[in-house]
């Protein structure tokens, strides 16, 4: 249930897998699409990986239809950030009704859950109502768990068939079984724990990874003081076995559908636990000042942006996806036309995204057009970056592009 990223990435690799998958979602576009062996998201391989398996594949907007012919329903809904910063459970709350309306008429589906949903949400408000709308009893009239999914965008397919680990969450032993045999063959630690254990590693994962870039970001900020390479320094750190290397890339900062919204969430519990936010509420205070230093270095060097051309190039929030959901892009160019810069942004894959945010500013269809400006921020590492002729250029590199230290005048953000 749910045709987005998660869903879409889980349903075509589990039919590569040979199992047979019907993707539920409330968009007839999405359903449409899929049918016709497009895929309903941009990811590398993805579309190739449907085609190849579209006679284990359908789709529907009929979830009670989909649930009374298969085994195993995966929700894989969206929960997006309320302005408070907690999550909205209101697409999986609908979708575990619909399920549960099903269920009624039905009996050994097991239901397990794929969207990122904080500790207890699984028991207590999506089991709860699939209880309600069935008329069954949690872990007796059907099974429940949690599985969550650590996927990287632009190398998810990869991930799902070369994972690190699998954390399975059951209670019970139906559950247990399906999930295990579905996985069965997977080389990596299987890890099996209660429910609210499992939804918990997902969120701990996401929160400390971003921790790690907002620590290599701090100490960047100092390098960049001090004149070190702060590749260098965190070279060296990475060395020690304890510690690891990586995610210790200073920059702009970090992005995306899941790492803000994930960190913003665990707060938000914390909170509502009588916790104070300590490391956490740090992270997220200098993530989101950190892409405007790009613009406070430009500022060096053009002190009056006023009716200047300043080019951005790149707009995803990482390369190789056409997802925009907080990006850095954002903030940088909020500022640049606060400061009456005129803005001209380039992305390979996510321009038309970005323009419904930004419809007012200018797109052109090459970096070496946004390049030629009096000025150019880069905010995401594209490959094609690497390519360019920085000469005679004034450059602000939020992302490390080697090639851009050819510039005329180069700034890194933290070197």
């Amino acid at each position: 249930m749910g045709t987005g990223y998660v869903g879409a990435i889980t349903g075509v690799c589990f039919a590569e897998l040979g199992n047979e998958v019907v993707f539920v979602d409330n968009d007839p576009r999405k359903v449409s699409v899929i049918s016709e062996g497009r895929s309903p998201i941009y990811e590398p391989g993805l579309e190739d990986l449907l085609q190849r398996n579209l006679e284990r594949i359908s789709a529907t907007g009929d979830t009670r239809g989909a649930v009374l012919s298969t085994d195993v329903t995966f929700i894989c809904v969206g929960t997006p950030s309320r302005e408070d910063g907690s999550i909205d459970l209101s697409f999986v709350e609908q979708a575990s009704r619909d399920i549960g309306s099903a269920l009624k008429d039905k009996e050994g589906h097991v239901v397990v859950v794929k969207s990122t949903v904080l500790s207890g949400s699984t028991e207590n408000v999506i089991g709860r109502a699939i209880e309600e709308a069935s008329g069954r009893r949690m872990h007796e009239g059907f099974g429940l768990a949690s599985n969550p999914e650590f996927l990287r965008e632009g190398s998810a397919v990869h991930d799902v068939f070369h994972p690190d680990r699998i954390v399975l969450g059951v209670e019970d032993a139906m559950s247990r079984r399906l999930l295990e045999s579905l996985y069965e063959g997977f080389e990596c630690p299987v890890l099996v724990t209660d429910i609210g254990t499992a939804e918990m590693i997902k969120y701990v994962s996401n929160a400390f990874l971003a921790t790690k870039i907002g620590f290599a970001n701090e100490v960047g900020n100092l390098c960049k003081l001090r004149g070190l390479d702060t590749a260098k320094v965190f070279e060296g750190v990475g060395l020690d076995h304890r510690i690891n290397p990586q995610f210790f890339r200073s920059g702009i900062g970090f992005g995306g559908s899941c790492f803000p919204k994930d960190v913003r969430a665990l707060l938000s519990q914390m909170r509502d636990s009588g916790l104070r936010e300590g490391i956490l509420g740090a992270v997220v205070a200098g993530n989101e000042s950190q892409p405007l230093r790009a613009v406070e270095l430009l500022k060096e060097h053009l002190p009056d942006l006023n009716g200047k051309r300043v080019g951005v190039l790149g707009l995803a929030f990482k390369p190789d996806t056409d997802d925009i959901r907080e990006s850095c892009a954002i903030p940088i160019i909020d500022r640049l036309i606060e400061e009456g810069a005129e803005v001209v942004a380039y992305d390979p894959l996510a321009a038309d995204n970005f323009r419904s945010l930004f419809p007012s500013i200018s797109y052109v269809d090459s970096a070496v057009e946004a390049l030629d400006s009096d000025a150019a921020i880069i905010a995401t590492e594209w490959s094609e970056f690497e390519e360019l002729d920085y000469s005679g250029k004034t450059v602000i590199d939020g992302r490390r592009v080697e090639k851009a230290k050819s510039a005329a005048v180069y700034e890194g953000v933290c070197w």
